[in-house]
């Protein structure tokens, strides 16, 4: 006994007075919810899937859809054949259909729909089988010096590229590929799961549409060769440790004729014993002498530019930091010089003579507690401590 269809509106779940945009909304909604991509091994979603084309398929179509309201499913039965409704075969509005199959594959239904539909093609592939070579990163060492005033480098590369003796076909001169008998050279192949299919790379021929039966020699029939490239590489003043240079064109070579990539060289610049690094700043730990630190004076400070002088001013203490404006790197893209910043640290000396020990002890003889008036606050701060513990019972 034949099963009875059910009624297009109600498969859709529309009034029968529903217009075209509200028919495609619900077509929509349901597509989405029962694709067979989305309920893989689900047959009775794939049935829902089918039941609810079909049904749109007629009442999307005007003249379709007049015929079903007058004779209901005899009025539109001659439309689909003898063999019934044909998902390929049977959808008209393909505009209607390639933008339902967006919404549920994102931006490649369009080309989904192409591919199911007859109209599509291999875009893995370009003309002649030229491909872009691939973009390459090397990582680069550098010293403190090479990063602040640039400098250039040769470089090695280890590469691949077409091989030279079958000019990157993998075949031994004098022969010519087979074409595979199982995609027909194509490179691809469609498999059908009912009404849907999926086209695939071969995988007899892994895509390429041809079997090599005699190999080149030297590459073994692979097309490409390792060699080792040598290259003059500019570094411009001011890069820090992760800039990346880019070499357009230096990558490794394209095959059969495509463009080369490109190459990314990553800088790592190594530690400096008198400069530390902050973007375009610098800082630099300078000892000072006991006495310029207490009497105040001038001292010589290293900069990328040369010496610099500094004015201590009397009485600076250990971790005082100072600032001299645009004696820092100047950044290789906003043309941005930085500072130079100076921590000085006392240095108390050493290696004393007996009559510098002498005047050392004459000195110490003159000063009273008020030439160290932070020795005096933290010697207030202690006893006032000690005198709440008292006062606690302690």
């Amino acid at each position: 006994m034949a099963t009875q269809k059910k009624d297009y509106y109600e498969v859709l779940g529309v009034a029968r007075d529903a217009g075209a945009d509200e028919i495609k909304k619900a077509y929509r909604r349901l597509a989405m919810k029962n694709h067979p991509d989305r309920n893989p091994g689900d047959s009775a979603a794939e049935s829902r899937f089918k039941e609810a084309s079909e049904a749109y398929e007629v009442l999307s179509d005007p003249a379709k859809r007049r015929n079903y309201d007058q004779y209901g499913h005899e009025g539109v039965k001659s439309s689909f054949g003898p063999g019934g409704f044909d998902f390929r075969r049977d959808f008209t509005h393909a505009s209607d259909l390639q933008d339902i199959l967006g919404s549920i594959f994102g931006e490649s239904g369009g080309g989904i729909f192409e591919e199911f539909f007859g109209g599509g093609h291999r875009r893995s592939r370009t003309d002649g089988g030229a491909r872009r070579g691939a973009d390459m990163r090397f990582d680069l060492e550098i010293d403190f010096e090479e990063a602040v005033f640039g400098s250039e480098r040769e470089i090695t590369l280890p590469m691949n590229k077409d091989c030279e003796t079958c000019s990157g076909s993998g075949v031994k001169p004098g022969s010519r590929p087979e074409t595979c008998k199982h995609c027909g050279g194509s490179g691809a192949v469609v498999s059908s799961s009912g009404f849907f299919q999926v086209r695939q790379a071969c995988p007899v021929c892994s895509g390429q549409g041809s079997i090599i039966r005699n190999p080149c020699r030297d590459c073994k029939g692979n097309g490409r060769v390792r060699t080792r490239t040598r290259l003059t590489l500019r570094i411009p003043e001011g890069v820090n440790t992760g800039s990346r240079l880019r070499l357009a064109g230096k990558g490794e070579p394209g095959s059969r004729g495509g463009p080369n990539g490109d190459l990314f060289v990553i800088t790592h610049v190594r530690p400096h014993p008198v400069f530390k690094r902050q973007d375009e700043d610098l800082l630099c730990e300078q000892p000072v002498p006991l006495d310029v630190a207490t009497l105040g004076g001038e001292i010589q400070v290293p900069t990328v530019k040369g010496y610099a002088k500094l004015k201590v001013p009397a009485g600076t203490e250990s971790g005082k930091v100072f600032r001299i404006r645009g004696k820092g790197i100047r950044d290789p893209y906003q043309k941005i010089v930085g500072d130079m910043h100076v921590r000085v640290h006392v240095e108390i000396p050493s290696k004393l003579s007996s009559k510098q020990k002498k005047i050392l002890r004459e000195l110490r003889e003159s000063l009273t507690m008020d030439n160290y008036p932070r020795a005096q606050t933290f010697e207030k701060q202690s006893e006032k401590f000690y005198d709440r513990k008292a006062k606690m019972g302690h």
